[in-house]
């Protein structure tokens, strides 16, 4: 499948620009290391996953890049998008306020080191999540033109959705890198949004995948191991 590569680059560099306006702006300076080592990691990332799909995977990043907006997207799905969006935009701006402009919070170095790792980790589950599951759309829709089958093998084979178990690891560790005990508080919720996303998918998959129903009775877990 031939990727776009202008729209892949014009997506990459629209974002950055809006992590960056996102965090900087209201942080009032760009003398904020924390917030430049995090667009670095998360962007190297970026960057990263998206040669590597464009190499190994590319009907899964054209995907990516075109799924949400698609006819089949279920309609509350459209709705998460956009309330997901101001939460967490809105999260990044009030860290940003609370951590480099009035400087709120107090946090130690070695947590934020320990939030560097923590993220590093994050990619790495997620990054495992892309390379095992060709079908991972950011939209809720059974992709029939792509044929789509149950995945059930590397993380698959321990919580039905690794890719929100991995942005629990990123909600959780970017509060810490930022240094941001308020930035808590959005993570929580933007992980509970996520959880419920989780639910109305799978309601989703198992009215519309086959085999979808005897994968979770074999994995019991959604995000997080003997937990949920």
């Amino acid at each position: 499948m031939t990727v776009n590569l202008r729209l892949l680059a014009a997506q990459i560099a629209g974002l950055f620009v809006l992590f960056a306006a996102a965090l900087f702006l209201p942080a009032g300076t760009i003398a904020w290391p924390a917030g430049w080592i995090f667009l670095i990691l998360f962007f190297g990332f970026v960057i990263a996953v998206s040669y590597w799909l464009l190499k190994y995977s590319p009907g899964l990043l054209a995907e990516r890049m075109t799924g949400v907006g698609k006819p089949d997207q279920k309609s509350w799905d459209r709705t998460f998008h956009i309330v997901a969006g101001i939460i967490f935009f809105g999260w990044l701006v009030l860290m940003a306020l609370d951590a480099a402009r009035f400087q709120w919070s107090e946090m130690p170095l070695p947590l934020q080191v320990g939030g560097v790792i923590l993220l590093l980790s994050s990619f790495v589950l997620f990054f495992r999540t892309f390379r095992e599951n060709a079908y991972l759309s950011p939209a809720v829709r059974i992709q029939k033109d792509r044929g789509q089958a149950v995945v059930s093998t590397g993380p698959y084979r321990h919580v039905r959705h690794p890719m929100y178990s991995a942005f629990v690891l990123y909600a959780l560790s970017t509060t810490l890198l930022l240094s941001s005990w308020w930035g808590l508080l959005p993570a929580v919720a933007l992980i509970v949004l996520v959880a419920w996303r989780a639910v109305q998918e799978e309601r989703t998959l198992l009215e519309e995948l086959p085999g979808y129903a005897e994968y979770m009775a074999t994995v019991k877990y959604r995000m997080i191991p003997h937990v949920w």
